[in-house]
Formats: C-alpha cells, sequence, structure tokens
C-alpha cells in the first residue's frame, strides 16, 4: 500500500476509530441482502460459524449511518447445524434493514464483545450501542441490482472470514453454502510460500510489495523478504507481530512506495534491531497490507542500525498521503496537541493535531461550503495515536505516562513532543504506533480550581448540562435507572462530582439540562440535588424553582432552575413554553415541538440588592445525534446535522414568546441559557440572534475558549448564554468553566469496564468529568430601578388641582391621575 513521502504526509482520520482484535474470525457475517427493489422482501442477514456453534446471547445490531446509532438489534439464538462442511448458517431476517449510504452491522458474541462491524456503501462510526466509537469497515460491494432473491455473498476458499472476499450480487443462498464458497482448506490462491533461502541472497524488495496504491500487486503471492526489525508487538495483548523496514542500501528512490510492512506472526520472536529473513504471503487486511504464514525464518544479524525515520507533518497533503509509508518509521518533529481523548481508557488511543484545538466548522464558519471546506481541513489536521495494543478496556492505560488515573489526566490541548513510531491502518484509518516511548507532555490546558472571575459582576448565572441526574426512587434505592447511574454508590459518585462543580460555581442561578423528569417532590432528583448542595456548604441557602406541575414535559430528562435564595427572589410567574402554548409557522403547526425539543423553563428573578428584575430562560433543544424527519428535517450535508429546522423554528418560537413577557413580570432584562445544540454560527443561533439578542460568550471569551463540548477531535460550544440587548449592556463577562469537555470520558463516576483498582484510580470527587458538557457563567451588574422623585407627584398634584379650579374639579383630578400613572 504505499507511497513513500519526504516531508508532508496525508492521513485517513475517522472519528472516535477503534481496534477489532486482529486474529482470524471464525464465526462471522456471510451474506446480506440490504436493498430490494420495492417493498422490503426477502431481505436478511446471515451468519456463518463452525458447526455446533452455540449463538445464545449473541445478537445482530443495525446501525444508521446517518447518525451512527442503533436502529434495531436482533437476538441470536440456536446452535449452528452442520451443511455437510463442517460450517452451519443462520439466517435472521431484518425486514428494517437500511439501504443508506452507508449503513452498518455489528455482529456481538455472548460477552458483548463486537466480533465483527461491516458496513455498505461507505464508512461509519457507531455513535451508541455495543459498538460505540467504533469505526466500520465496508465490506467494498454494495447492491445495484435491488433485485429480490438476491444477495451480496462471500466468495472463495477457506474456514474463517479472512479467507473470504465479498462478491457482487448474486441469487440468495441464506441457509446454505453460498455460491462460490467452499470450506476446510485453501482456495487455490494462496500458494504455498517457498523457503527464504539464505541470507544475502536476492529477495524482493518491500517497495514492489507495498507498490503505489492501498492495494498490494503482489496479493496472495508468496515472497522472499529480508529487512530489519523496526517495532515488535508480539505479546499476547499486542498486535501479535512487528514491523520490518528495507535498510537505507536497499530502499528505492520512488517517493510514492513504502519501505515497511506490517508482518503478523508470533511464532517467531524478534528484537528491534534484528535483520530477519523469511519466506510469507502477502495479504490485504483490513486495508493493511501484511505479511503473514511465514516459513524458513532466520536471524541474519542483530544489532543493526535503524533506517532514519521520515520526518512527516500534521496538516497533511491529502487523505492518503500516509499510504506512502504505511509501515515505516516516521518522526513528527512539529508540536502536536491532544485534540481529542475519547477512547483514551477503552482502546488506549488519542487523536492529535497540529493545531493547538481543532473547532467544529460550523462553530467559527458559516454553515455550507465554508463547513465543508474546514470540515475537510481538519481531516487533514488529525492523527490517531494507538498502544499497539488490541485490548478493551486494558487494565493499564498506558497514556499518560506512567499511566492514566484520576490525577494523571490527558487533557485536550496537551501539548505532546516529538512522537516516533511506525504508521498502521485499521478500520478506516490510518494511526500512529509509538516506538520511542514514554512520551512527552506540556501541559498547554492545565485544570483550574474555579471558573475564571468576572470581574464587576454582581450576580452570576449558570447553565449545567448534568448529563443524566437520575437518583432511583429518592430514597437510595431504584437502580438501574432509565438513564445515568445504575446503582446506588455509581450515584453518590456522580452526586458528588456534580455538587462539588456547583458548589464551586456557586452561581446566584443555575439552568439544569438533563435532569431527572420526575417531578418537584421531596425525593425528585431536583430536590435532592438542592439538599445535598445545601448540606455541603451552612452558607447555601439554594432553593428551586417549581412550576406546580407533575412533569415539565414528556421525556425522560428536563431542564430545572435552582436559586439562593439570599441573593435573588423569584418574581412573577413560571413560564413553560410548550407545543400547546408555542407561536404558529406559516403552516399554522407550533413552531416549538416538544416532543423533540424539551419544554423551556422560564423564570423571572428580582435582584435583592438592588431590586432589578431580569428573566432566565432555561432551554435544552433537540441534539443532532438522531433523525427528525429524512423528508421534512433531514442533515442535509451543511455542517448542521439532523434536525436542524426543528432546533431552528424552536429558536424562532421561544424569542417570540419571550417578547410577550410570559411571566407577567414586565422585564426587558432577558437571558437565553442551556444546552442549544447547535453551534456558533448555526441557524438555530443565528434566528435568536437577529431576533435581537446578543451572544456573550462570542462577545466575552477568547476564540480558544469558546467550546463546551468536544466530539470527533472538534471542539465548539453548543452551550449557550444569549441577553435581550437591553440587559446585554447589564453584562459584565461570562466564562466557561473547562472541568468535562478536554478530560477523557473514564474519569467519570462510571464502573462499568473498569478493574477494581480503575474503579479507585480513575475516580475523584472532585469536578473533573463530573460531565461531558463545560457549565458557562455569566456576570451581571444590574442597573437599579429608576424611581420617580418625589417632586413628581406634587406636580402631578398641583397641576390637577390647578386644572380642577380652571376647568372644573372632576376634569382635574383626571388629568392628575393620568399625569401620574403614565409618569409614575
Amino acid at each position: 500500500m504505499k507511497l513513500k513521502m519526504a516531508l508532508v504526509m496525508g492521513c485517513v482520520l475517522c472519528s472516535a476509530a477503534t481496534s477489532f482484535a486482529w486474529a482470524a474470525t471464525p464465526v462471522f457475517l456471510n451474506e446480506i441482502h440490504y436493498d430490494n427493489a420495492g417493498t422490503d422482501v426477502g431481505e436478511a442477514v446471515e451468519i456463518a460459524g463452525p458447526a455446533g456453534t452455540d449463538l445464545t446471547g449473541w445478537s445482530l445490531v443495525l446501525y444508521n449511518g446517518n447518525d451512527g446509532k442503533n436502529y434495531k438489534t436482533y437476538p441470536l439464538s440456536g446452535t449452528l447445524a452442520d451443511s455437510g462442511t463442517g460450517f452451519g448458517f443462520f439466517a435472521v431476517n431484518t425486514p428494517n434493514i437500511q439501504n443508506g449510504a452507508p449503513d452498518g452491522l455489528a455482529l456481538i458474541n455472548a460477552t458483548n464483545q463486537v466480533v465483527q462491524f461491516l458496513s455498505y456503501e461507505g464508512v461509519l462510526t457507531a455513535a451508541d450501542g455495543p459498538a460505540v466509537g467504533m469505526t466500520s469497515v465496508d465490506i467494498g460491494v454494495l447492491e445495484t441490482t435491488n433485485d429480490a432473491g438476491t444477495s451480496l455473498q462471500l466468495k472463495g476458499t477457506g474456514a474463517v472470514y479472512e479467507d473470504f472476499t465479498w462478491a457482487e450480487p448474486a441469487s440468495d443462498t441464506f441457509g446454505f453454502v453460498n455460491q462460490a464458497q467452499s470450506f476446510g482448506g485453501s482456495s487455490g490462491t494462496t500458494p504455498t510460500p517457498a523457503p527464504a533461502s539464505s541470507c544475502g541472497q536476492s529477495a524482493t524488495v518491500i517497495s514492489a510489495i507495498q507498490g503505489v496504491t492501498d492495494t498490494s500487486p503482489l496479493i496472495n503471492q508468496t515472497v522472499t523478504v529480508e529487512a530489519v526489525v523496526t517495532a515488535a508487538f508480539q505479546g499476547s495483548d499486542q498486535l501479535k507481530g512487528f514491523f520490518i523496514e528495507e535498510e537505507a542500501a536497499d530502499q528505492d528512490s520512488d517517493a510514492s512506495t513504502s519501505e515497511g510492512v506490517f508482518v503478523y506472526d508470533t511464532s517467531n520472536a524478534v528484537q528491534v534491531g534484528d535483520k530477519v529473513r523469511f519466506g510469507a504471503t502477502v495479504v490485504e487486511f483490513s486495508g493493511l497490507t501484511e505479511l503473514k504464514t511465514l516459513t524458513g525464518f532466520e536471524v541474519c544479524a542483530t544489532g543493526e542500525a535503524l533506517p532514519a525515520p521520515v520526518i512527516v507533518q500534521l496538516p497533511v497533503a491529502t487523505l492518503t498521503a500516509l499510504e506512502a509509508v504505511e509501515g515505516m518509521r516516521v518522526q513528527f518533529t512539529q508540536p502536536l496537541f491532544v485534540a481529542e481523548n475519547y477512547n483514551l481508557a477503552r482502546y488506549g488511543q488519542f487523536y492529535v493535531s497540529g493545531s493547538e484545538r481543532l473547532f467544529v466548522p460550523t462553530n467559527v464558519v458559516m454553515p455550507g461550503a465554508e463547513a465543508i471546506a474546514l470540515a475537510a481541513q481538519n481531516k487533514l489536521n488529525r492523527l490517531l495515536i494507538d498502544d499497539f495494543s488490541n485490548l478493551q478496556n486494558p487494565a493499564y492505560i498506558r497514556y499518560p505516562d506512567p499511566g492514566l488515573t484520576a490525577d494523571n489526566t490527558l487533557r485536550v490541548g496537551t501539548e505532546v513532543g516529538r512522537i516516533t513510531g511506525v504508521i498502521d491502518f485499521a478500520f478506516g484509518e490510518y494511526r500512529l504506533q509509538p516506538t520511542d516511548t514514554p512520551l512527552t507532555y506540556t501541559q498547554t490546558n492545565p485544570r483550574t480550581l474555579q471558573p475564571d472571575a468576572i470581574a464587576n459582576a454582581s450576580l452570576t448565572v449558570g447553565s449545567f448540562n448534568v448529563l443524566n441526574y437520575f437518583n432511583g426512587d429518592g430514597t437510595g434505592g431504584g437502580f438501574p435507572t432509565a438513564r445515568g447511574a445504575n446503582t446506588l454508590q455509581e450515584f453518590v459518585r456522580q452526586s458528588d462530582k456534580i455538587v462539588n462543580a456547583i458548589n464551586t460555581m456557586k452561581t446566584d442561578v443555575m439552568g439544569l439540562m438533563e435532569i431527572e423528569n420526575d417531578g418537584f417532590g421531596s425525593d425528585s432528583a431536583i430536590a435532592e440535588l438542592v439538599g445535598q448542595i445545601n448540606s455541603r456548604d451552612a452558607q447555601n441557602k439554594y432553593a428551586f424553582i417549581n412550576p406546580n406541575l407533575a412533569k415539565i414535559g414528556t421525556d425522560e430528562i428536563t431542564v430545572g432552575l435552582i436559586y439562593r435564595q439570599d441573593k435573588v427572589t423569584p418574581i412573577g410567574t413560571t413560564a413553560i413554553l410548550n407545543s400547546a402554548n408555542s407561536p404558529l409557522g406559516s403552516d399554522g403547526k407550533p413552531l416549538f415541538d416538544d416532543q423533540k425539543n424539551r419544554p423551556m423553563l422560564t423564570q423571572t428573578f428580582k435582584d435583592n440588592a438592588t431590586g432589578a428584575l431580569f428573566t432566565v430562560a432555561v432551554n435544552h433543544l433537540k441534539s443532532k445525534g438522531s433523525a427528525c424527519d429524512a423528508a421534512s428535517d433531514p442533515d442535509t450535508g451543511d455542517g448542521q446535522g439532523n434536525c436542524n429546522i426543528t432546533r431552528t423554528n424552536a429558536a424562532k418560537a421561544l424569542t417570540q414568546w419571550l417578547a410577550g413577557n410570559p411571566t407577567g413580570a414586565g422585564t426587558d432584562n432577558v437571558l437565553i441559557i442551556g444546552d442549544l445544540n447547535a453551534y456558533a454560527m448555526e441557524d438555530p443561533i443565528t434566528a435568536i440572534k437577529n431576533a435581537g439578542y446578543v451572544d456573550e460568550v462570542a462577545r466575552f471569551d477568547a476564540p480558544n475558549d469558546r467550546y463546551s463540548y468536544v466530539y470527533a477531535a472538534e471542539s465548539g460550544y453548543l452551550d449557550h448564554a444569549l441577553a435581550s440587548n437591553a440587559l446585554s449592556s447589564q453584562i459584565v463577562g461570562t466564562t466557561h468553566w473547562h472541568i468535562n469537555a478536554d478530560e477523557p470520558r473514564a474519569l467519570d463516576y462510571n464502573e462499568e469496564f473498569k478493574t477494581a483498582l480503575q474503579v479507585q484510580t480513575l475516580y475523584s470527587p472532585e469536578p473533573y468529568r463530573a460531565s461531558d458538557h463545560d457549565p458557562v457563567v455569566v456576570g451581571l451588574a444590574l442597573n437599579a430601578p429608576i424611581k420617580k422623585p418625589k417632586h413628581e407627584f406634587n406636580r402631578g398634584h398641583n397641576n390637577g388641582h390647578n386644572n380642577g379650579h380652571n376647568n372644573g374639579h372632576n376634569n382635574g383630578h383626571g388629568n392628575w391621575f393620568s399625569n401620574w400613572f403614565f409618569n409614575r
């Protein structure tokens, strides 16, 4: 696979990619029919495996390429019967299978491990379910005829998935051996490897094996190679092989062909610097050119000098430029920065970038052509750093050295020093396997003990997504809940983090998102949270807004408001925007859809010190994570994701509704806060600004600090503070407290997929990774209400008295009252 470039390389990077085991796959997806012309007739997926395989507890999980989410799970059961070949087949009818570009399917074993994650018509990254974070492998063929009774099938001869290849549509064979398939022996296309001869004799150069494309020109052929071991990852928990590279004297002058290759072998122990010679078969494994089935192995020399690493740099020139050095030693001499750490604990991986931070395109440029262009640039400016291991949820999390703990974190924005390693490729993207460890880090984005102080603020308002704060039945039971903690112990850990974060911020009003929608009784989640906040600090006088409803909306999660009674007092009516009272659109339907957006909670408060009034409206709009309506509200590809119209309509509705004085308090000081699930330049935010509101984050935060969420190695802010023009002049600052988005998710309260030791070492009750969103804090310096001086009353009275004498007693009193009322 190969194109050797001297300076600037390219890479394919997908979001939250993962690693499957490199071992052969004996139970596998064998046949697929996903797109039938007309009605969904005969659509199915077949699993093949050795006769006698018990599929009890296994499942087939279907994934939507539009949002990466699991949309259907088919439980499997039974034992594979012998078809006469030593193998059996199990066909699953899948009338719900989708035929987009792309969609995917995952085969999950009885221990909930992903055996395969395949896709058709493109590559996708799973956003939830057992394959969450994994990047699919495209089978490379598609159903172009869509005829009933046809399918895509594996062909070839062998005993494991890797022995076969996907074929174009043919008549389906569900439950039977495929048309061009046989089991039990060699396919005949892979010659038996020839003896490796003797050290120093002629051999096939690696550049000829790699070729100039991403597929070897010698695939399935036998070759003899002699080269130097540059990296050895042969351990049972590692890649089960080693990398070799031609010595400098044997390298060609073609910069488009790689001089290195991976060798899948654990039978022959090697050391870095060994010069080895052997015969092997050339194969392509999940996009990686590799050598396997070794014969005649010999160590020709030890302690050999390694070829000098090729200097590479981010951003790269093209998405495939790293093909030129696949399997080779490379070195990044530029400063690199951690761009994402989501799968750090699960797969030992993190992304780096050549920029201090990669921003979500629609956080900094307009949706459409600009955003699409920036998204393409971002992909050229990131690379996955791997831990040369196949383990999921390893007991030892290598990065950062000497290992990840609650106190030894690896935050987004951390600078990583010069990195040397080998370029690997697996499951849709290039990755670097470091060889010179430990890596060096410079903490350029350290944790802070509290939010940045806002000078001259007499009141503060916060917005905090508390990530599924569910308290069970409120009395210590009721776990696992619909969301959030699975056990009481987990909930205590979660509560400690959330409460410590809120107590540190000490905002006078705090809007909450993703709190359990279980009412406002003494056992409710919001009551428990306020009780915990107050119990930790005797000075706290927090209470919560109770709209006197059983619930707010029908979702499992809702929004809430808490406030310090010693600082502010609720005034007027607690108002809620939902579909029933929403302004209508041009089609006569409510602009605010409360089946997708959470209803908005609105309350006016009085500043106890000055008497000034201000209204806070807390929101949680529809997420981008799932589709709304493919016909009327699709992902248009402009960078705004799913449901942009739903969110934009809601934004228009809430500004119109707020203009109608819903709390009855009569103040123009309005602050819209919450998780709007839209980035700064997207249509919903533009709609709010067009209605006369000011984006206070953009107004006060430095450009590199304008983020509250990190996804797919890109940062941006979904958590907003937008003030009416009247209030904006009284706002003196905003800040996001970066305690969550930059931290590895393994540092949260969850205990799943952790060893007993990790449950302790990865957790701290400190606020860091209390949630996945950073809270935002707004500083206010409210103007005291204007009071008319006493002489205004006297003047009115005198005018009325004089008019009464001149024009009649009743008329005079009427003018006086009118004068007083309209000028008070």
